[in-house]
């Protein structure tokens, strides 16, 4: 799930001098403890809870002028504090990056309809911000968001109390239009253009003889150039989990001959001081971030493309180098001018520790090639 914030930093800061803040994400937890279920529901609420301090993060760049969200404030409904600048340009250089690419991504080969697939979207206005954008015309994009029921929920009554949210996705403000659906319990909402899907993403894998198949996702289509989306989301689960969800996109839902993109932003680099103390302040806090030991290095995030199906092309780079050149020296000095960010040091620290990855097959078509093509990736192995 969407979390656009940096993990935890004020912990750091306790423990080591270094950073301030809150949890990094949400996202599926699997507990085979004794508790059994109580256990693993308990894990799952601690990570679905963060969504709060996610989207105040983001709310915080937003009022401080780091980024433009005007749909942002509608999903805070508590815990509007303000967030440290080293938290606040963050969430700047980490939105940059994923709208870079997300931005690309659309704009290639602009006559054919896309679609996005968010993993664990919790209360991420990307969605909005496309449909609201003169650059991407809605016509042209089908957007599905998957997430537990207790955050689409939420996130549906924020969407049915708000005429601005009704209205970008075709409603009067009063009464939801035919073409949307939202379902009985209020969990789900679908459209020919949006769709929020209830689900629990460890129930995706590719059919195997002897298990559960794995629940239909309604609106879907497989025949479109899709980019998957997972923003801290596939970090909480174990490896074979996570890979399992990779490999049901790439080789149960979408046929090889469609074009397909994955872009991944997660933490790196456990293994150092810094890594370790963010490691066990999360895990005090009940977090575990279970694949970051297997996918712990730029490199390892794109063999992890490779080995996922994405073999078309595959990139990766870190905050800090994305910061550096991807953000132009005009965006620099007016990101500076909004505060004073005294820690330096501490900022590519952190920085270092975070990365965005990306890959891509282009099944019958030329998208993923078009659309990332000139994206600068990081080339030295951290």
């Amino acid at each position: 799930m969407s979390a656009h914030q940096i993990p935890n930093l004020k912990s750091l800061r306790s423990s080591r001098g270094w950073g301030r803040g809150r949890g990094p994400g949400r996202g599926a937890v699997e507990d085979h403890s004794s508790s059994q279920l109580e256990s693993a529901a308990a894990k799952d609420r601690i990570v679905q809870q963060t969504d709060s301090d996610a989207s105040t993060s983001r709310l915080s760049a937003v009022k401080l002028g780091y980024l433009e969200d005007s749909y942002s404030e509608i999903f805070v409904t508590q815990d509007r504090e303000r967030r440290f600048p080293i938290i606040n340009r963050g969430t700047f250089v980490r939105t940059t990056a994923i709208d870079t690419l997300v931005t690309k991504f659309l704009s290639a080969n602009p006559s054919q309809k896309k679609q996005i697939i968010s993993l664990g979207a919790g209360s991420d206005t990307r969605y909005f911000r496309l449909r609201s954008s003169s650059s991407s015309p809605p016509v042209l994009l089908v957007y599905h968001e998957l997430d537990f029921s207790a955050n689409t929920t939420r996130k549906i009554a924020c969407i049915k109390q708000s005429q601005q949210l009704l209205s970008t996705i075709e409603s009067d403000g009063r009464d939801l239009q035919p073409g949307i659906t939202i379902s009985e319990d209020g969990s789900g909402l679908y459209s020919d253009g949006y769709n929020i899907h209830p689900i629990d993403l460890r129930t995706l894998h590719p059919p195997e003889e002897g298990s559960e198949p794995p629940p239909t996702l309604k609106n879907i289509d497989p025949n479109l150039p899709t980019l998957l989306i997972s923003e801290c989301c596939l970090i909480y689960l174990p490896p074979s989990s996570a890979d399992s969800i990779l490999r049901y996109f790439t080789s149960h839902l979408f046929p090889s001959n469609t074009p397909l993109s994955l872009l991944v932003y997660e933490p790196i680099n456990p293994s150092d001081a810094f890594g370790r103390v963010m490691v066990t302040n999360l895990a005090a806090r009940g977090i575990v971030l279970q694949t970051l030991k297997k996918y712990s290095s730029l490199e390892r995030q794109k063999e992890r493309m490779r080995v996922m199906g994405f073999r078309s092309g595959q990139g990766a780079a870190d905050v800090d180098f994305i910061w550096e050149k991807w953000v132009s020296q005009e965006e620099k000095e007016r990101v500076a001018g909004l505060e004073m960010l005294d820690e330096v040091e501490e900022w590519r620290m952190l920085a270092r520790h975070y990365c965005v990855a990306w890959g891509w097959r282009d099944g019958n078509g030329a998208d993923g090639v078009q659309a990332w093509q000139d994206v600068l990736g990081q080339d030295e192995n951290i």
